[in-house]
């Protein structure tokens, strides 16, 4: 059997980056970045004041007071022609371009108008309540790099470096298939033997949720024509998912069904060293890159976390690899046999942010509703020996970076 790392490595070498396509930036939210962003002027594009007050030289109010003649008026978006000179001011607010000659913004509420006059009270320091040009970016410098996937923050801030248009990757096209004659969609009323699929369902929101476009395909029955002619409308795809048929019984067909193992498109590999999903097959349909994934639905999910969605990062442009983090055991976990696990388990965070990782009691791989209810999967090596509570292990979070998996 394969390895968990050499199986990811295979399938991540089989795609690249996709072409990139430029969508208008209220639709860019959640979108992966093509191509670096970088400033075209500075911002602010001019000192300004951080405060309402009055634009001054901080050499006037050296002695902690000054009455200060006022020489003008300069709002948010104006501007102001003249110049500050020794014993003047000019009244200015929040946001508005701080005038030449001045170093420094007094605050209003140390102020009192006297006729023309503004008396102050306290020295200001220069530069003090002044936002330098450039504070927050400066031209040509990049603010939001490729690969990255565009929160709503990241669109206030392309907007406010007037960006209307963002070239983004295009969204891979993932085709899912279900297979088994036993399976019915959901909403119809199952037989004495039948079983409602989810699988489908599950695949499309989680592939949804990494960026990707879903095509459902809907169920094909276990014979080999009906399958072949299932898997044909995968053509066009970027990647095609299917759950079951990919172990080893009599109706087990998607491997006869691909194309041949010596050909560069066919089988790439069969069974992998991890628990759930031992029987996951990746090759190529159509010339359509395939992943085979066990029909039992948590296998199906736990599969699709680590392959499908390294496929689609590929795709993306994005690092491929699983992000791990660590935690701390809640339960005591027997020791390992010869297959990398992946546990469902529920995470809590203490007050002083240590996290703690406890797994469910029963990881029955029929169990769908444990999976649903996992923040997280506790990640076992191979032999990994026996781990008490308290011990720290590593953990593949099921919905990083936000995203609802």
């Amino acid at each position: 059997m394969l390895s968990v790392a050499d199986a990811l490595a295979r399938v991540a070498a089989r795609f690249a980056a996709l072409p990139a396509e430029q969508v208008a930036l209220p639709q860019a939210l959640g979108r992966v970045l093509a191509e670096d962003l970088a400033a075209t002027r500075d911002q602010p594009p001019a000192p300004v004041s951080a405060m309402d007050g009055y634009a001054v030289r901080s050499a006037d109010l050296t002695g902690g007071s000054a009455r200060l003649r006022v020489i003008g008026r300069v709002p948010a978006g104006g501007s102001f022609a003249g110049r500050v000179e020794a014993g003047t001011a000019v009244r200015i607010f929040t946001g508005a371009p701080v005038p030449d000659g001045a170093d420094a913004v007094a605050i209003q509420e140390n102020a009192t108008v006297e006729g023309a006059d503004v008396v102050l009270e306290g020295a200001v320091a220069s530069g003090r309540n002044v936002r330098a040009q450039g504070l927050d970016v400066r031209a040509g410098e990049t603010v939001l790099q490729a690969g990255r996937r565009l929160t709503a923050r990241d669109l206030g801030l392309a907007a406010s470096l007037n960006r209307v248009w963002l070239r983004v990757r295009r969204r891979p096209r993932v085709a899912i298939l279900g297979t088994g004659d036993e399976l019915v969609p959901p909403g119809v009323q199952p037989g004495p033997n039948a079983i409602i699929a989810s699988n489908n369902v599950t695949l499309a929101a989680m592939v949804t949720a990494w960026g990707a476009q879903p095509i459902d395909l809907g169920i094909a029955p276990d014979r080999a024509d009906g399958l072949r002619s299932a898997l044909g409308n995968a053509a066009g795809a970027d990647l095609l998912l299917t759950s079951g048929g990919a172990s080893v019984g009599e109706l087990d067909l998607m491997r006869e069904v691909m194309d041949a193992p010596d050909d560069a498109d066919g089988l790439a590999f069969w069974k992998i060293a991890m628990r759930p999903g031992k029987p996951l097959i990746f090759g190529h349909v159509g010339g359509v890159p395939l992943l085979g994934l066990p029909g039992n639905p948590v296998s199906s999910a736990v599969c699709a976390c680590l392959f499908a969605r390294a496929a689609i990062e590929v795709m993306l442009g994005r690092p491929h690899h699983p992000v791990l983090s660590s935690a701390r055991l809640g339960r005591a976990m027997a020791a390992n046999d010869t297959r990398e696990d992946y546990v469902r388990a529920r995470i809590e965070r203490a007050a002083d942010g240590e996290t703690t990782a406890t797994p469910f009691e029963r990881q029955d791989s029929s169990m769908f509703r444990t999976f649903a209810l996992a923040d997280a999967l506790i990640v076992r090596p191979p032999h990994a020996p026996a781990a008490q509570q308290g011990d720290r292990v590593q953990v593949m979070l099921l919905s990083p970076d936000g995203l609802a998996v």
